[in-house]
């Protein structure tokens, strides 16, 4: 949620400063740059070290990582007033995690 408000609010204060009169590409680089921002909280998220042993790294979390991914693709669109967007992506979001967590679940009770 966290993701989300902060895209949303990132994208509003540059809407309502007037820094789209000042500068017409200034919405374009403030969704770059949280993109790029959640980007990094993203990568934190899927690439940690394993056990003290092996000192390689596992790749785990890319579901939470896309997920972060999308809720700051959401915050824009809330920002930027597209609600409708922004109501259908929620919904196809949510449908799309709990079908693959099923999937998943059923999935490991067949091995």
């Amino acid at each position: 949620m966290l993701v989300s408000l902060g895209s949303a609010l990132f994208t509003l204060i540059i809407m309502q400063t007037g820094g789209l009169q000042a500068s017409p590409d200034a919405l374009s680089r403030v969704i770059q740059g949280i993109a790029a921002g959640v980007g990094f909280l993203g990568a934190g998220e899927i690439v940690r070290q394993s056990s003290q042993e092996s000192q390689q790294l596992e790749i785990h979390g890319l579901t939470s990582a896309a997920a972060i991914w999308v809720s700051s693709a959401l915050g824009i669109a809330a920002g930027c007033g597209l609600w409708q967007l922004g109501l259908i992506s929620a919904m196809l979001t949510f449908l799309v995690l709990n079908v693959f967590k099923r999937f998943e679940k059923h999935h490991k009770k067949s091995e």
